[in-house]
């Protein structure tokens, strides 16, 4: 009976070595060899899922970017509470990353912003908050606001974008060890009191 093969089990494998690497040694350590070496397979399993170094560097980052979403989209899941503001704090918090793996994955961002100047593929993976998760957070602003009895006065879409913005900066701090957690979660805290008041 031929052995089944999970293709995606690899290539997270692979994007795994990328990350790894990237964190040791900078961007620029990445080669196909040493991912190769990293995650202890053949030169030739690499060549068969990427056909460029940028290619599977490409496809790292995508993937740590999606595991952050998915952090997001697991804090909304899981938030205490049914209200709004319970929901919407608990979504900007996980962006702080007080875990190992999400430090992990925004100092890998870190790590890969710079090269992002020079290539425009990898500047779009690592672009700001989508326009889903900002109409997304400018709705439970509006309905944290509703909650408190707070008068809406417009604009939620630039509020939320303003959140994601102030809460990845945090989180950033939070990796380069600039803030503790507990720090960069005031800091957002107060933000939100100021938003979410009449």
């Amino acid at each position: 009976m031929p052995k089944i093969v999970d293709h995606e089990q690899r290539r997270q494998r692979l994007a795994e070595a990328v990350w790894t690497l990237t964190l040791g040694h900078g961007l620029e350590g990445v080669t196909l060899r040493k991912v190769a070496a990293e995650a202890g397979v053949s030169m030739g399993m690499v060549q068969h899922y990427y056909d460029t170094r940028a290619d599977m560097v490409r496809d790292a980052i995508d993937r740590a970017i999606r595991a952050l979403n998915g952090r997001i989209e697991s804090a909304v899941a899981q938030a205490a509470g049914p209200d709004a503001e319970t929901i919407l704090r608990e979504c900007l918090r996980a962006v702080l990353a007080g875990d190992e793996e999400g430090l992990r994955l925004i100092r890998l961002s870190v790590a890969v912003a710079a090269q992002a100047f020079s290539d425009p593929a990898l500047a779009a993976v690592l672009a700001p908050v989508d326009g889903e998760l900002l109409d997304f957070t400018g709705e439970i602003i509006d309905a944290a606001r509703r909650e408190r009895g707070t008068p809406g006065r417009g604009g939620a879409r630039i509020d939320a974008d303003i959140c994601w913005s102030l809460a990845t900066g945090l989180g950033v701090d939070v990796a380069l060890g600039h803030r503790t957690v507990d720090e960069a979660a005031r800091i957002l805290d107060h933000h939100l009191d100021g938003l979410l008041s009449a």
